[in-house]
């Protein structure tokens, strides 16, 4: 049997092979940037606003963009705008927490007990399709005209899209990640702690960010309501009060305020949780 003849192959350089890495444009390098494309929404619907609001020629109805912003500086540099802002995000941190608290609570009895199971999705289908605006007579009947009816709306806000998305996540972790834990000795809390909150972190996410929105906009709605009434409030007793005067630029000035703070709270507080968990994870792309 005859050796077989040597072979021998030539280096080939990256020309040989077409095109492997691709230089990006500077158009394509900007685009993809995720903060620059919402930015140039904003611009844009801010430039729409200024466009109608010049066509219309009526501030009564839709104030220019640029009178809004006159106002919301002339709010800020006053200090009013300011203090009813924190005024309302004071009351929100402590409503939308003890909300969290108790749908954290009641999710984990429902996840370590068929009662609490039971108990979840009962009081879930009571009162979840009840709108918080509809408890304020209660409320006011209860707590009286202060932070004690706002925070009860905001709870109920709160309470159960929460808990109906973290149970919901728990009950979606894999059967695997469930016996893998308990090989390792986890029953109980534990169990909820190390493997099943890091496994349903994304709809615990979500359920966060629907109660966040529903609480802010619960507590604006309620300063409307009654904020009048006791005297003082936070943004929501700001727009009454403008809108009582017939400042609409100060109306809409209140109102990009709660844009702004939601806008704020959406891509840098939740998008910072996001990247650090369910991202970082691989668990989202």
């Amino acid at each position: 049997m005859s050796d077989r003849p040597e072979i021998m192959h030539e280096p080939r350089g990256a020309q040989d092979f077409g095109v492997v890495e691709k230089e990006l444009t500077v158009f394509e390098r900007l685009f993809n940037m995720v903060w620059l494309r919402k930015c140039i929404l904003l611009v844009l619907i801010a430039v729409i606003w200024e466009v109608y609001g010049r066509h219309l020629d009526n501030q009564l109805l839709v104030p220019t963009f640029s009178d809004t912003v006159t106002a919301l500086w002339g709010g800020i540099k006053s200090g009013v705008l300011l203090d009813r802002s924190w005024t309302s995000v004071k009351v929100l941190l402590i409503g939308f927490s003890t909300g969290v608290f108790l749908a954290a609570v009641l999710t984990i009895l429902a996840i370590t007990t068929q009662v609490g199971t039971d108990f979840l999705e009962t009081v879930t289908a009571m009162f979840s399709p009840l709108p918080a605006i509809a408890l304020l007579p209660l409320a006011l009947i209860w707590f009286g005209l202060g932070i004690g009816s706002l925070i009860f709306v905001m709870v109920h806000s709160v309470l159960w899209p929460l808990a109906l998305n973290t149970h919901a996540g728990f009950r979606a972790v894999s059967p695997t990640l469930r016996m893998v834990g308990r090989n390792y000795g986890l029953s109980g809390l534990g169990l909820v702690l190390r493997i099943l909150i890091p496994a349903a972190f994304p709809s615990i996410l979500a359920g966060l960010k629907i109660g966040w929105a529903f609480a802010w906009r619960t507590l604006i709605a309620a300063e409307l309501v009654f904020g009048v009434a006791s005297g003082k409030g936070g943004l929501g007793w700001y727009i009454f009060e403008s809108k009582n005067q017939l400042d609409i630029p100060e109306v809409f000035a209140g109102l990009l305020t709660i844009i702004m703070i939601g806008l704020l709270v959406e891509n840098v507080i939740f998008r910072t949780l996001e990247n650090k968990t369910v991202r970082r994870w691989g668990m989202q792309t």
